[in-house]
């Protein structure tokens, strides 16, 4: 795991306690795309499944992930995509 992945882990543990968590660098995906650099850490997918979740609607879960890695989003991520869920969803 690179970096930027670990970061991206780290602050999402911390953020939401999720029961489940992957984070998956698909930079290599997006190779020529606009956003890519060698070595990747660009382009990332996140499936996290957390109780914080529970009672909101998909767009408020997605902007509490932005706000959890604001600093990666203004600098080394490009892209970010995720699969966000509650417990039984």
């Amino acid at each position: 795991m690179g970096i930027i992945a670990a970061a991206i882990e780290t602050k999402l543990q911390a953020a939401f306690k999720p029961s489940t968590l992957d984070v998956e660098d698909q930079s290599e995906r997006h190779r020529g795309h606009m956003g890519f650099r060698e070595g990747g850490e660009t382009h990332f997918h996140v499936r996290m499944t957390a109780e914080a979740f529970r009672g909101q609607s998909r767009v408020a879960r997605q902007r509490a992930v932005y706000a959890a890695l604001a600093d990666e989003l203004a600098g080394p991520v490009h892209a970010l995509s995720m699969e966000v869920k509650a417990p039984g969803e």
